[in-house]
């Protein structure tokens, strides 16, 4: 049945167009980088910017930060609620359930299918992030093969490799939690644009949240609170308080609305 979800998944041009979109987003803003070699300011826009005018082979990490508050949780949530919702929508869920194919089971490949998109569209960011930023900002020559940390004290180029990969899980890991949020809905609704919406809606709510003052006492257990925790792989020593914080507050949304999902889907009376 996994093997099944997956060649769904392969099959669909949504899949790769999401997938290039994501791409084209830090490929157009390298362009603009190496037209201008303007950084951002302190603070301001994604993380990194100004660091890969030095070295591009941190431009992966900016890619990273580009994706992430926006583009690539839709994307996720996208994919996450038509899961079930779209079998449903188009009249195949009855007929999927009347073969010998549990609900249990069904889940379970629909679940097994997020994550493969997952992974798949963080490798091709970061890859991709990769590729560009070598071939439009090269080291100096004469530069020392060195990186300097967020902190300040450099990192050897093995040291930025490990840490690009540890971010990548960090972010995969992160968007599960939005893949889940999305799977459940998906088993509510009949309509996977309600599910995308629905999730989607959960996030932004999240981010006002997490930026209100007010909402302080409920700010640590925001499933947005942390996502900006992994650029703290790139501090020397690396900081681990927010990591382990925003994995741990992901297992609990992946956790808690996988059950949910699971015991809505297992009793739903499909009609369609």
């Amino acid at each position: 049945m996994i093997l099944v979800e997956l060649r769904k998944l392969y099959r669909r041009p949504r899949t790769w167009v999401s997938i290039a979109l994501l791409c084209a987003l830090p490929i157009a803003v390298a362009i603009f980088l190496a037209t201008t070699r303007i950084g951002t300011g302190a603070g301001q826009g994604p993380a990194f910017l100004t660091a890969v005018l030095a070295d591009g082979s941190l431009f992966p990490a900016a890619a990273l930060a580009i994706v992430l508050p926006l583009f690539l949780p839709v994307a996720v949530a996208i994919v996450g609620g038509d899961a079930v919702a779209g079998e449903a929508g188009a009249g195949m869920l009855r007929y999927l359930l009347a073969r010998p194919v549990g609900r249990t089971r069904l889940l379970l490949a629909k679940l097994a299918s997020l994550v493969v998109f997952v992974l798949a569209a963080v490798l091709a960011v970061v890859t991709t992030g990769y590729i560009v930023g070598v071939s439009l900002f090269p080291a100096q020559p004469g530069a020392a093969s060195v990186v300097a940390s967020v902190s300040g004290p450099p990192l050897s180029p093995g040291q930025v490799l490990l840490r690009i990969g540890a971010a990548m899980l960090y972010v995969a890991v992160s968007m599960l939690g939005v893949g889940a949020i999305a799977l459940f809905l998906s088993t509510v609704t009949d309509s996977p644009l309600g599910a995308t919406l629905g999730a989607i809606a959960a996030l932004v709510a999240s981010q006002l949240f997490v930026a209100l003052d007010a909402a302080i006492s409920i700010r640590p257990y925001l499933p947005t609170r942390y996502w900006l925790a992994w650029i703290d792989f790139f501090r020397e020593p690396i900081l681990w308080r927010d990591i382990e914080r925003g994995l741990g507050i992901q297992a609990v949304y992946v956790l808690v609305f996988l059950a949910l999902s699971w015991a809505n889907f297992a009793t739903k009376d499909v009609t369609s």
